[in-house]
């Protein structure tokens, strides 16, 4: 980026236009660009009608859809009062808007050959579905409503192309409001902590509350389209309990985007923090993001592809599985019980979800700016500060969910069941306090485990590693207690609610845990502007420091960047239990689809059969090699990087006395064409395995007369993974913010503080956790939901 003669002995600092522009073509996606194009008043009747058209579709529906419809509008326009407060902060001085603009060109390239790359796999993917549903056989129930191959080809094709593009637009938007936000942060911890605390916080609130919008948008109007269009309870067509499966193309879609995303993200910004850390400040002694480290752009552009974009569309995937998964069990569950009126059961998690919209809005203007000026005082905690805005957030959830249940769940078949559904929502809502309170307590400096790693690295590097993997190990205990808790509990409120089939056997249980998923997922707006409040922190630390303010103004950043690690961990463990219970949502659903499409009873998977317990090896194989191939990928481009940045002050030795200016942008090339080379191979290990598996075993059944052998296979492997991948997920996710957070709290002065022996043990552990927690971890979860995702779409090729 840095290119051109330097005038011998002047501090490049002082030279104007230090960070020349990288952007070689516009930024902005090609649709907002013939969008602007449009006459402004055409643009203005276009929207009237589109908006029209859609809340035509609603009330053509059902009013709930309408209900959702509104609520997602008026969210929109609350997000747009975010994005205006927000941008209306000053950026301050020219040496900070220069390293925004050299982070924002950076990550907006990188997002622009990303997303391409990513939308060629995505359109190949689409034409493989629409053969084998060209050439699939159709269930009984679509073959009496009419519903065709051809129908049903193009019905999934669609959702899944619109589940993968309102994915990738998920990770955009959490992408570019990143990139603006992080120089006025900056700017404003030269004030006033608390103001600093409150713009990344209603800047990460703006890209939280798209994400959810959308998400729950998506879905209603995907429901909408295909309820009109199919004439939907009408005489000789579909019935509305049929009409989720038709929706699971549309979570295959996001899963597939935000995998890939997580993946390309995440191998991108460990591999140049790794590249940074081990030559910038264990080889040469300078602090993180010193400006003189060439690979410091590289790294900071990372934080924003790979957590707040990758995060966006991970926690889209993440709701709108949740809510298609829901959506087939309580369709399922008022089928059996003969409810008169299933729109209520199936439109719930909507419902559920829209009103996250309005609790998380709330919560996040409880978090206000303050006229004091200087540092956060241990009373004004920023941790507490944010965890008061979370309670605001799950008090008024409790209160709205309790409101959605009597609404949308009672029937005179069993008068008190909506009251056992609200139970399960708390459940589940206790379950995601709970997961942040332990991530909580494992990952920040403040509690114990935190503390006695750090001691561990005044022992020395090795002593650091083991300490580092024995707290990750013990961290997988607590939340999986939980989960199991709360799977039992909500399972047992379900069943004991009162509705019963037609011989009278209960039939609550299940649909008892998609509510407590709900439940979890109630809050989700909020946790998900907790977590892109921890990148917009490290990028605002990272020009603080670049740019050579003040020490007082670097120590709010500091203090603000290990609340954001810590964030960014809970954020991480609330993923991983919401995978958990929506990933059991989705097998459920795969064995009542595998039932209706070979005419045969699927409700149990038996491993004593060898077939089958080779399926689940298969799947718990898969979620190591799949993190193996992961973290060995920001090695490998991680080495790429150590040796350009070494390369550079060794020829170039006037960095390190500012008389000659680092290459940033060659680090910047080098780890975004690798980064995007390595996603391939894991990415593609995610999606082929399940479809060999099921196509292998299926043969096999065939010939030794077991038709529903490729089915049962994949449903073992697809179980095992799950129960594989949360332990896995866990593990690596929390070592990797205790190592973190472990340095941070040595450069705290604990210890010997910066420079110390126990310091460079500590960015030992920090560069081994790196890849634990911000590419392999995170993208476990993902992978976990897209294993569910992807045998609901390919079930037919199982058969």
């Amino acid at each position: 980026m840095m290119e051109g003669d330097m005038e011998k002995g002047r501090p490049y600092q002082e030279r104007p236009r230090t960070f020349s522009t990288v952007r070689s073509k516009s930024s902005v996606p090609l649709v907002f660009r013939m969008l602007m194009k449009i006459n402004p008043r055409a643009l203005i009747v276009l929207l009237l009608l589109g908006v029209c058209g859609v809340f035509y579709l609603g009330a053509s529906t059902s009013p709930i859809i309408v209900f959702v419809f509104c609520i997602c509008t008026l969210s929109l326009f609350f997000a747009l009062y975010l994005t205006k407060w927000v941008l209306a902060k000053d950026e301050g001085p020219p040496e900070m808007s220069e390293i925004s603009d050299a982070i924002r060109d950076g990550a907006e390239g990188f997002f622009r050959t990303q997303y391409g790359a990513i939308s060629k796999m995505a359109g190949i993917l689409a034409l493989v579905i629409l053969f084998i549903y060209l050439f699939r056989t159709t269930t009984p129930q679509q073959e009496a409503s009419g519903l065709g191959r051809t129908t049903s080809a193009f019905i999934t094709v669609i959702a899944f192309l619109l589940g993968a593009i309102c994915s990738g637009l998920a990770g955009f938007v959490g992408m570019w409001v990143s990139v603006r936000a992080n120089v006025r942060v900056s700017s404003a911890a030269r004030r006033s902590a608390r103001e600093a605390l409150q713009v990344a916080v209603r800047a990460g609130g703006f890209s939280a509350i798209v994400v959810v919008g959308m998400a729950v948008f998506g879905v209603a109007l995907l429901y909408a389209t295909f309820y009109v269009w199919l004439e939907v309870d009408s005489p000789g067509s579909m019935k509305v309990t049929d009409l989720p499966l038709l929706l699971v193309g549309y979570g295959f879609g996001a899963s597939f985007v935000a995998l890939f995303a997580q993946l390309g993200g995440g191998i991108y910004t460990k591999a140049a923090d790794v590249g940074a850390d081990l030559v910038g400040k264990v080889e040469q002694g300078i602090p993180e993001d010193d400006p003189r480290n060439p690979a410091v752009i590289a790294d900071l552009v990372g934080d924003n592809v790979g957590d707040c974009a990758a995060r966006g569309a991970d926690l889209f995937e993440s709701i709108a599985a949740e809510i298609i998964s829901a959506m087939i069990l309580g369709a399922t569950m008022a089928e059996r019980c003969k409810i008169e009126d299933a729109s209520g059961f199936i439109l719930f998690p909507l419902v559920v979800h829209s009103f996250d919209l309005v609790v998380s809005s709330v919560g996040i203007l409880s978090i206000r700016g303050t006229r004091d000026s200087g540092l956060i005082s241990p009373v004004e905690d920023p941790m507490a500060i944010m965890q008061k805005g979370y309670s605001i957030t799950i008090l008024l959830a409790v209160l709205t969910f309790g409101v959605s249940t009597r609404w949308l769940l009672y029937t005179e078949q069993a008068p008190t069941a909506w009251l056992n559904f609200a139970l399960c929502g708390l459940v589940g809502i206790i379950t995601a306090y709970a997961f942040v309170w332990i991530s909580k307590y494992y990952t920040d400096y403040k509690h114990e485990p935190v503390r006695l790693l750090a001691q561990s690295s005044s022992t020395g590097h090795g002593t650091n590693i083991i300490a580092g993997v024995s707290l990750g190990m013990e961290s997988t205990a607590l939340p999986v207690l939980v989960i199991s808790v709360a799977i039992i509990s909500a399972f047992w409120l379900g069943r004991t609610s009162g509705l019963v089939d037609e011989s009278g056997n209960p039939t609550g249980g299940l649909f008892g845990t998609a509510v407590a998923t709900m439940g979890m997922l109630s809050t989700a707006a909020y946790v998900l502007t907790m977590d892109m409040f921890g990148p917009i922190a490290d990028n605002a630390g990272g020009i603080v420091e670049m740019s050579q303010q003040p020490e007082s103004v670097r120590e709010i950043t500091d203090i603000l960047d290990a609340v954001g690690n810590t964030t960014k961990a809970t954020t991480k463990g609330f993923a991983i239990g919401s995978a958990a219970l929506a990933s059991f949502l989705l097998f459920s659903a795969y064995m009542d689809e595998v039932a209706a499409f070979a005419q045969l009873p699927f409700k149990e998977v038996d491993i004593a059969i060898p077939e089958v317990f080779v399926g689940g090896l298969l799947g718990s194989m898969l979620i190591f090699l799949f993190s193996g191939w992961a973290c060995s990928a920001v090695g490998r481009t991680a080495q790429e990087v150590v040796t350009e940045v070494r390369r550079q002050f060794l020829e170039r030795p006037g960095i390190m006395n500012y008389t000659e200016k680092p290459d940033y942008g060659r680090c910047v090339a080098i780890v975004a064409s690798a980064s995007l080379r390595e996603m391939i191979k894991p990415g593609a290990l995610a999606i082929l395995s399940p479809m060999a598996v099921g196509i292998i075993f299926r043969i096999l059944g065939h010939a030794t007369g077991q038709p529903l052998l490729g089915a049962k296979v994949v449903a073992s492997m697809l179980m095992f993974a799950t129960v594989t991948g949360i332990l896995m997920a866990l593990f690596l996710n929390t070592s990797g913010g205790a190592w973190d957070n472990a340095k941070k709290y040595i450069e705290t002065g604990a210890l010997g503080g910066k420079g110390s022996e126990s310091h460079k043990a500590a960015i030992t552990g920090d560069t081994v956790g790196d890849p634990f927690k911000d590419t392999a971890g995170p993208s476990i979860h993902v992978l976990i939901k897209m294993l569910a995702t992807i045998t609901l779409v390919m079930a037919p090729i199982f058969l």
